[in-house]
Order: structure tokens, then sequence, then C-alpha cells
């Protein structure tokens, strides 16, 4: 069994954030460990508060963790602050020397900025750090609509605006790149258009060529944490060996599933059921 590290914050209602990102590794069959953010108070209703772990403590886990449990794969979701990012980014960077090869860890960054009910998850300040230095360092980014506008710096509003938003970001990752003496690296966009109609996808491949990915619209209010899930499939997929189109493929696969086959609870945005790939008892 391969381990996966997901780096994000805690939803105490298990819908999003490492909660639900473990519930995915489950899914695939992969053991997961974890180093949280951050502490949020939120239910199906909306996030109340969040509260950063401190900088050091992120720092000492990811060390401890990697010292007995070395990562075949990292999802890296809600990041809080500044400091944090450098954190990681720190991190990330002894990781890479590590790597050689063709033996690369696949890292998967969802760019979380502001939670579906409306509260801000990362601090302002640290969105040029995310875009300037961790962006360069990892594999994959798996933005919506809002997220991609952001680090691209482009309007994203219609369809017709995916792809070439995610060329400007990839490009602008690559400078960044170039300029850490990451030269040849390129970032895979997945640009995530659940609030298009219909709701497709946008895969660009680090040759630059590009990939519609079709979705269905699912009437139901059991959408809570698809992005966090989405990520962690994808990561889950691309460390089991899958190809890049068929690890964004299998990831919408999974999640359209999980969506399906949710029961509604709570008053608010209702989990889905990451775990619908196992045997009911």
């Amino acid at each position: 069994m391969q381990t996966v590290l997901t780096i994000a914050g805690f939803d105490p209602s298990s819908g999003a954030g490492v909660t639900a990102d473990l519930k995915t590794f489950a899914a695939h069959g992969l053991f997961a460990t974890a180093c949280i953010t951050a502490l949020t108070v939120q239910s199906t209703m909306g996030v109340r508060s969040t509260h950063p772990t401190a900088a050091s403590v992120v720092a000492a886990t990811l060390d401890c963790l990697h010292a007995d449990l070395p990562p075949a794969g990292i999802k890296i979701g809600m990041l809080a602050t500044e400091d944090i990012i450098n954190e990681i980014c720190n991190y990330v960077e002894k990781l890479r020397l590590e790597d050689s090869g063709n033996n690369r860890t696949p890292i998967v960054l969802d760019p979380i900025f502001v939670s579906t009910s409306g509260r801000e998850l990362l601090d302002p300040a640290a969105v040029s750090v995310l875009r300037d230095r961790l962006l360069p360092l990892v594999d994959w980014v798996t933005p919506n609509l809002a997220e991609l506008a952001v680090l691209a710096g482009v309007e994203v509003v219609r369809r017709d605006d995916l792809p070439s938003a995610s060329r400007a970001l990839q490009a602008r990752v690559a400078q960044s790149a170039a300029a850490q003496s990451s030269c040849g690296h390129r970032l895979t966009v997945f640009a995530t258009g659940g609030h298009l109609d219909p709701p497709d996808d946008l895969l660009l491949l680090p040759t630059g060529e590009t990939l519609w990915l079709p979705g269905q619209r699912i009437n139901t209010r059991a959408t809570h944490g698809t992005g966090c899930a989405l990520s962690s499939a994808l990561l889950s997929r691309l460390v089991l060996q899958d190809s890049p189109q068929q690890a964004a493929l299998a990831a919408k696969l999974y999640v359209s599933k999980a969506i399906q086959s949710a029961e509604i609870i709570g008053n608010g945005i209702s989990p889905i059921n990451h775990l619908w790939t196992l045997p009911k008892p």
C-alpha cells in the first residue's frame, strides 16, 4: 500500500479539507497522512471562522512525517497564510532534490481562496507567494473559474475563456520556474467548469495540448467538498500510474458518482459520498 500526504485545512463536518481527502484516498486503496494547516469552525451551513496552524508546527509535522512515511504523492489544499506557504515550499524544494529522473513525486495543488459559503480562506498577501513560489514546484493545479482568473490575471467568465486563461497561467508559471532555475518544468492545468452550462472541464497538458472533459449537471445539494475530492482523486490516480488524461477522467467519474450516490444530511450544502467505492456492510 502506497502512502500519500494531504496538506490542507480541517473541516469538522467532514465534507471538505483533510477529512474529505483521507476518505478519498481510502476509497482508492491508498494509505494517507495529513498535515493540518488550519482549523475551521464550520458545518454544512458554512464556515464561521478559521484558525491557522503556526507555520513552525506545519514545518515540524512535514519533517516528522517525511522521516517515517515519505509520500508517493502530495495533495495541497487550503494554506491560510504566507508563512505556511513558505514552509511548504521549503519542504517541497527539499523533496525535489530527492526526486531523480522520472521518479518525480506528483504534487497536485487545489488553490482554495474562498469557501463555498463565501468566507475568505487565504490571506490576500499570500496569493502572490502561492502563484510565484509554490506553483513552479507542483505538477498539477485544479482551479475553478474564479481561482483561475486570480492566478492567471485575466477575466474568466465564459467557456471560451478557459483555454487562453489556462495558457496564460501555464506561461506565467514557466517564467517563474525559469527564474528559480527549474527550467523545463511545465504545469498541467485542470480547470474546472462547474459553474458553466454545461459544466465542462479543460485539461491543458505540458505539451500545450488542450482537452475538453465533458460534464453533466446533477441537480442536488450534495456538492460540499467536490473540489477537494477531485484533486485528491486525481492525485490517487496519478500515484496508481494512470496517464494524465486517464487520471483526470477517472477523478471526474469518481466525483460524479460520489455526488449521485450521496444521501442528503445537514441543513446546508450536504457532503458527497466519498466512500461509494467501498462495499456496503
